[in-house]
């Protein structure tokens, strides 16, 4: 599995935006990472996360701890990923019980 770290590519598997890939801005603790899509990119806003509501990609990024979205987007073309980061996945969601 690939680290945990400053630009890296992921994919988020739990929430409103599900199956739609982000990149790691800022590590903040053990349990927690700043995400952002970014938002007029691929939907997700620049946010909090927790680590296991991302899966990691093995596809990783060159830009700065704490980067704009601007320049992500301008990192995101020079390696070419732009339709990559645009694709959307299909995320199994497990059914939730609920009790009557």
């Amino acid at each position: 599995m690939p680290a945990i770290e400053v630009g890296r590519i992921c994919v988020k598997i739990s929430g409103r935006e599900a199956g739609r890939k982000c990149v790691i801005v800022d590590v903040i603790d053990e349990n927690y990472v700043l995400i952002t899509g970014p938002k007029s990119l691929t939907g997700v806003k620049r946010r909090r996360c927790n680590i296991n509501h991302i899966e990691v990609l093995d596809k990783k990024i060159d830009i700065a701890k704490g980067a704009s979205d601007e320049e992500i987007i301008k990192a995101l073309e020079t390696t070419g990923i732009i339709d990559f980061m645009k694709e959307r996945i299909k995320v199994k969601l497990t059914p939730i019980l609920l009790k009557r």
